[in-house]
């Protein structure tokens, strides 16, 4: 197996959940909110309607200010890496680790 192997996730979706930020100990912004996906993909030769919500994380001063712009039903592409909901938890929680937030318009979508 590859050392590093691949965990990129490029995502769109809603904002569904405004942003809640705090300040890390080190002085590091976190923000935490959730977005909606819903596309029809193919599958086995077939449409499949998917829909979910993700929970994202964004950590940092560079994402802040595009996080300080969202709102509700804001439509967003989101890319990053997937990780465990805390590492103390034994859950199998993902969430979505911002690396770079866009706020869509309609030319983008």
């Amino acid at each position: 197996m590859n050392e590093n192997p691949a965990n990129v996730l490029v995502i769109e979706g809603l904002v569904v959940q405004l942003p809640e930020t705090r300040v890390s100990p080190a002085g590091i912004p976190i923000s935490r909110f959730n977005i909606e996906h819903q596309s029809v993909c193919a599958e086995a030769g077939m449409s499949r309607e998917v829909r979910f919500k993700l929970g994202i994380v964004a950590s940092g001063k560079d994402l802040q200010s595009v996080v300080g712009m969202l709102s509700t039903d804001s439509p967003v592409r989101v890319q990053g890496f997937m990780a465990r909901a805390g590492y103390r938890s034994d859950e199998n929680r993902l969430l979505l680790h911002a690396q770079s937030i866009q706020i869509l318009n309609d030319a983008d979508r």
